[in-house]
């Protein structure tokens, strides 16, 4: 076959996939390894059921031969062409062998087969959201998931995991964790705890497993895993997400993960709900310090220095800049107008603590005021 009448789809397959994925996809199947020469070349053979061949392939080993690209290629295509498979499923079945694949269908009318960039973005870093609590839970299930996390989420995110074609017919990211050699896999323990932690925060939010509040990392839950989901329903035309993953043919099947997730739109504002109770799990009360930007300020009655007022502040929070609401006294309430008049920075410390769904300062709360006396505003009020 020359290489123009070759299929774009496999021959990209064939300068990606290794002849190990290959051969490992043949032994887990019901193909028959004829013959072998160590690092050049195996035979394989698929009998049929009444003792006649139905197809019979040489697999190349050794990829400093010219042509080991066209007679990979070759394989593959007989592989496809025997179990009647377009390039797509060619490479799923392939490369599920060794990886484990986890499927995110985004739900909504979508008219030429497209999404908005934005929402591809949220898509995307949700998506490695979850891959990192779930990393994160299962190197270390009594982890805060605040800091720095354990050297095994970051090799993991780098190195094992991908994100492969999308596919056709519905817009599905679909992502491959591959499986390393070690028993057990880390790999596959990631996948598994993402799975149980879906699974539970759906069955959360149908009124079942509310027991798994009282130990959360053993259902892989975590607020990171929950906000996570609320980011990607965030744009309005999602009707639902459907999660489902494919595992490893060359691992013995987990008990998690079945049959397809799906978190409709109705049910997204419960999450919130969730999240906030495993924050609070998560998040005990903690002296900080925050530098942000006055972004309301509201006081009943006249101006008597005594008087307090809610401050809203948009600071930095665990890696993500949030609203954090405070009262602040007369004076200090004073020095976090100059602040929002000025539009400089305001630093206050204080206890961090969610609760009511936001986050609060609370405690002896104490403006750093240094750097606003020396405002003009600061001075001519004074």
């Amino acid at each position: 076959m020359t290489a123009s009448a070759q299929d774009p789809s496999i021959l990209e397959m064939a300068h990606s996939l290794s002849p190990a994925a290959v051969s490992q996809f043949l032994a887990t199947e019901s193909w028959r390894l004829e013959s072998r020469v160590d690092h050049v070349r195996e035979v394989w053979s698929l009998p049929a059921d009444d003792g006649r061949l139905r197809g019979r392939l040489l697999l190349p080993l050794d990829s400093s031969y010219l042509d080991f690209a066209d007679r990979l290629y070759d394989a593959l295509v007989t592989i496809g062409k025997v179990n009647n498979w377009d390039p797509e499923v060619l490479q799923e079945h392939i490369i599920a062998t060794r990886a484990d694949l986890f499927f995110v269908r985004l739900d909504q009318a979508m008219t030429d087969g497209t999404i908005p960039f934005r929402q591809a973005e949220l898509t995307i870093e949700g998506i490695w959201k979850l891959l990192r609590a779930a990393a994160t839970t299962a190197a270390n299930p009594d982890h805060s998931h605040q800091g720095r996390r354990p050297a095994a989420v970051t090799d993991f995110l780098e190195d094992d995991v991908r994100l492969g074609h999308t596919k056709r017919g519905s817009f599905v990211f679909t992502v491959v964790s591959r499986i390393g050699d070690s028993e057990p896999s880390f790999q596959r323990r990631v996948m598994e705890t993402l799975a149980r932690g879906l699974e539970t925060t759906k069955n959360i939010t149908e009124g079942r497993d509310l027991g798994a509040f009282d130990e959360p990392s053993r259902w892989g839950l975590s607020a990171g895993l929950v906000e996570a989901i609320e980011d990607m329903a965030e744009p309005e035309a999602l009707r639902a997400i459907d999660l489902s993953f494919e595992w490893a043919a060359a691992l013995e099947r987990p008990p998690v993960g079945d049959a397809p997730i799906t978190l409709e739109r109705h049910v997204i504002p419960q999450l919130g709900r969730v999240r906030e109770r495993l924050i609070r799990q998560e998040e005990p009360k903690r002296r900080v310090t925050l530098i942000g930007t006055v972004k309301s300020l509201t006081r009943e009655g006249g101006r008597d220095e005594n008087e307090s007022g809610a401050v809203i502040l948009h600071a930095e929070v665990n890696g993500r800049y949030r609203n954090v609401h405070m009262i602040l006294d007369g004076p200090d309430h004073d020095w976090a107008i100059i602040a929002y008049r000025s539009r400089v920075p305001f630093t206050v410390s204080g206890d961090l603590v969610f609760e009511r769904r936001a986050w609060r300062l609370q405690g002896d709360i104490a403006v750093d005021s240094s750097f606003l006396r020396t405002l003009p505003m600061a001075r001519d009020e004074n």
